[in-house]
């Protein structure tokens, strides 16, 4: 969410929660206190991808998502398939038991492997322009060496579209402290 915001050059007070306390007035809006949360006057939304779409709508420029509906069609095809081939193993490799975790390892490297040809096929994933794939994308990529998976690893289109995009300003100034200080060491 942190790099929609920055794309769209939206202000924002980013307010980090401790998921087991989190605050009345987020427990009020959200049962349950959903993460991420975006709450804006009267709009209380969560879920990563709505969140996304919300704010792309909103603030149009630049757009995020293809203005036509088979392109944004085609578009969520992809962000489901990443949430369910990547992001999903991801939280159960975080989340699991340890032999979850391990299982949920090899499959992410496996598809992840297998995916690699898809990220020499243009300068973004998917596409020339950037849009809410890479959005997606970015966070499950930056999490990898945190779980034992090394870019260079997963294939060459993987780890240079990694760096390129992670070495950007743009996505610098969207790190915390914490994951500044982990990506150094």
């Amino acid at each position: 969410m942190r790099f929609v915001l920055a794309l769209k050059g939206l202000p924002h007070d980013l307010v980090y929660v401790d998921p087991e306390r989190p605050p009345k007035d987020l427990l009020a809006a959200v049962p349950g206190a959903i993460l991420p949360t975006l709450m804006e006057r009267e709009v209380v939304l969560y879920e990563p991808r709505i969140i996304a779409e919300y704010l792309d709508e909103r603030f149009p420029h630049p757009p995020l998502l293809p203005s036509d509906p088979l392109g944004r069609a085609r578009c969520r095809l992809t962000y489901y398939r990443i949430e369910q081939e990547w992001l999903a193993p991801l939280d159960q490799i975080r989340n699991g038991s340890a032999a979850a975790a391990t299982r949920a390892r090899g499959e992410l490297r496996d598809a992840l492997i297998e995916s690699d040809p898809v990220f020499n096929a243009a300068k973004f994933f998917l596409s020339s322009e950037i849009g809410l794939a890479d959005c997606l994308l970015l966070p499950i990529l930056w999490r990898l060496p945190s779980v034992g998976i090394k870019w260079r690893d997963l294939g060459p289109g993987i780890d240079a579209y990694a760096q390129r995009l992670f070495n950007t300003p743009l996505f610098q100034r969207t790190l915390s402290d914490s994951e500044r200080a982990l990506a150094e060491s």
